[in-house]
């Protein structure tokens, strides 16, 4: 068994591996400031995209993606906002969602678009 961050860092490995292979430019991870962090933050084409990725080692607990409360969305939205005041003209934004799910020892991952909206 791997302990929580092991698992998470797994978790964002794929996430970018499959965000890559379906067209996005990783611009950065874990950006952190004093009021949260973003796991990844890409460009899909023109638009700037802020992903959170949740991994789970079962579907025990449901999907992984359910587990982001209204909370998370506000604090992942902070912290974007935080990240877009050094652009002069902000870029189209999209709020994505990595969600993986290990079923057999095997990774399952979605990709929830427009997973939430500020």
């Amino acid at each position: 068994m791997r302990g929580r961050a092991g698992l998470g860092e797994e978790g964002e490995e794929l996430a970018i591996k499959f965000l890559k292979k379906n067209g996005y430019r990783i611009i950065q991870r874990n950006y952190r400031t004093p009021i949260g962090e973003i796991d990844i933050i890409a460009r899909d084409g023109e638009t700037m995209v802020f992903v959170e990725v949740k991994t789970r080692e079962s579907m025990r607990y449901g999907l992984p993606f359910e587990s982001i409360g209204l909370r998370k969305r506000q604090r992942i939205s902070n912290v974007a906002a935080l990240f877009l005041r050094r652009f002069k003209e902000i870029p189209p934004c999209r709020f994505d969602v990595v969600s993986i799910c290990y079923e057999d020892g095997r990774p399952r991952v979605d990709l929830i678009k427009g997973a939430f909206d500020i």
